[in-house]
């Protein structure tokens, strides 16, 4: 039989409200009550009915969370990071995979889902300006990643721009002189741009030539799309000696074909990635690579969710998340990469 809040009360001797004042931790509550309320609890096993809380409070206790490649390991990380932080404020997270594609991201973010949710957290990919200008619904909106919108919503991105030259500035520092460029997006991909915009700006800040004939354009980010776009290049007879890829699992697919052309990572060709996810720190060359803070991005995001459902969000603003660059083998060497600090 399930323990209700009547029962704690009559096992620690005090009224439903002192129990209800704990359970919701509210501070007006003594210690050594809050103790003895908080023993009850655990003696009884007594466990909040979170469906019922929200629905008192208008709620579902649901937060949607749209993104574009499930499949990817960095949006797999990033999944995990939201509903961890959503789970400590007693909110589950409703996953929705998009696949990039605009009538899918336009589905979920005019309110298809609005009677079930309190709040949506998106990463578009295909989205433009006038798709969120007349958004339906009063249904709290969260922007990820590096879509630039003009709108008066929540958007939590890191500098794709400074991250990407921090990238190349780490090659350049260690004597790379052509720099290729892998995963350029043929179509709109802001990531991509400003990416690519990012390595011109470093090569060119070292006085090293901005190569047009070093970037790679793929229509995917997968291992197979990194794999294609190296082997274009080296088939194109070009021998760079460091390669900066649009996101990890690129660089592992161009690492791979470097290995199959005889090539050494990093004394041949140094290659870094960018999002650094657990896959990338296992292989038999571990991976150089950027790394947004995702549990970071997580957190912002819920709380930006949960600041607007609780009517105390400031203006609409954009938040740069952190990031840093994390230097591993494919760019130092094993000896080098033992020596310095883990990440």
């Amino acid at each position: 039989m399930r323990v209700s809040l009547k029962d704690v009360a009559a096992h620690a001797g005090v009224s439903i409200k002192t129990v209800s004042n704990v359970v919701n931790n509210f501070q007006h509550v003594t210690p050594a009550m809050r103790e003895r309320v908080q023993r009850s609890i655990d003696e009884l096993g007594y466990r909040p009915n979170l469906t019922a809380r929200h629905l008192r409070a208008g709620r579902t206790g649901i937060i949607a969370l749209a993104l574009p490649e499930l499949g990817n390991p960095y949006f797999a990380e990033l999944a995990a990071a939201v509903i961890d932080t959503a789970a400590e404020h007693d909110y589950t997270v409703l996953l929705d995979h998009t696949g990039g594609r605009r009538e899918q991201e336009l589905l979920v973010s005019q309110g298809f889902r609005a009677r079930v949710i309190d709040g949506l957290i998106l990463s578009p990919i295909e989205l433009e300006t006038e798709d969120l200008r007349d958004r339906a619904g009063e249904v709290p909106l969260v922007l990820l990643g590096e879509r630039d919108y003009d709108l008066p919503y929540d958007h939590i991105a890191i500098d794709n721009v400074a991250a990407a030259r921090a990238a190349v500035a780490h090659l350049v520092a260690l004597g790379r002189r052509e720099v290729a460029f892998i995963g350029a997006r043929r179509g709109r991909n802001e990531p991509a741009q400003l990416r690519v915009r990012g390595w011109r700006e470093e090569l060119t800040a070292a006085g090293l030539p901005v190569d047009e004939g070093l970037v790679a354009a793929t229509d995917g980010w997968g291992h197979a799309d990194g794999a294609e776009a190296m082997t274009r290049i080296l088939d194109a007879g070009r021998r760079p000696d460091a390669v900066f890829a649009y996101n990890d699992p690129m660089a592992i697919g161009a690492m791979r074909v470097l290995h199959t052309r005889g090539l050494r990572v990093p004394e041949d060709i140094a290659v870094v990635g960018f999002d650094d996810v657990v896959e990338g720190r296992f292989g038999a060359v571990t991976l150089t690579s950027v790394s947004p803070d995702k549990g970071a991005i997580g957190r912002l995001a819920v709380a930006s969710v949960l600041a607007r459902l609780g009517g105390a969000a400031p203006e609409p603003r954009r938040v740069r998340a952190p990031y840093r660059l994390v230097e591993r083998e494919s760019t130092l060497g094993r000896r080098a990469a033992d020596r310095s600090p883990k990440g």
